[in-house]
This record gives structure tokens, C-alpha cells and sequence, in this order.
């Protein structure tokens, strides 16, 4: 592997994100039990975090079901979100490294889906 392949963008992780049916009773659990503060709010979205460190995202998911790990019949709910300072050059150097671009992408101009090598979804956005 190429330097420029590895200096080409810093990237760094920016949240774990679970889906759920209830963001806020997920926040106030994780919230408490791991003495974080809610950062971001909304009706379908909550954020725990300190200013610099990964935070935990809670994601509202219209007829969630829960895992059944380890039955796989119903996978684990996750993903990560990955921060890149140029959202392109981030993801040419994860594709590098083996990631796989899916063909649906919802929002490409604010973030980016990939699938890593084993297939699980993460995204990657612009650092703020």
C-alpha cells in the first residue's frame, strides 16, 4: 500500500449508531449508565456524547424488530459512522482498503454508504 493511499484523508469514528423503536428510552439507558450527555435531539434521532470522543446514536426505525442473536433470523441493528475531511477522497481510500459501494445511496452529498468486507453498512460523512 501506497503512502498517499494512507495519508489521503484522515478518518476517524464519529458515532455507534443503533436502530430502535424508542430513541429517547434508549438514550436515557445508555445515558445513564454511561454518564454521557445527550448532544443532538430529535423525534427520531438522539445523540450521547462528549465534545472530541465517539458518541452513541440511537435511531428511530418504523416496525423495529430486535435481534435475535444468536439466532440469526433477525441481525443486529448497527452501524458505524465514519468521519472523513473530503467525503471523496475518504471514500476512494476506504474502497482501497476493501470496501464495497452499494448501489443505493440516499443522501451522497452530505454521506456515503459503503459495506465493509464481511458486508455490514457504515457510513462515512464530512467532519464538522
Amino acid at each position: 500500500m501506497s503512502s498517499e493511499t494512507t495519508s489521503a484523508s484522515t478518518i476517524r469514528l464519529v458515532s455507534v449508531d443503533f436502530d430502535c423503536s424508542d430513541p429517547a428510552e434508549m438514550a436515557r439507558f445508555y445515558g445513564t449508565a454511561l454518564d454521557l450527555p445527550v448532544v443532538y435531539s430529535s423525534d427520531d434521532f438522539i445523540l450521547l456524547g462528549r465534545d472530541g470522543a465517539p458518541g452513541l446514536g440511537f435511531i428511530r426505525v418504523a416496525d423495529y424488530r430486535p435481534p435475535t442473536w444468536p439466532d440469526p433470523a433477525q441481525g443486529k441493528q448497527i452501524h458505524l459512522e465514519l468521519g472523513v475531511e473530503d467525503l471523496d477522497a475518504g471514500q476512494a481510500r476506504l474502497l482501497a482498503l476493501g470496501a464495497v459501494e452499494p448501489s443505493v445511496q440516499p443522501q451522497p452529498d452530505e454521506r456515503r454508504v459503503l459495506l465493509d468486507p464481511a458486508g455490514h453498512p457504515f457510513c462515512i460523512a464530512p467532519l464538522s
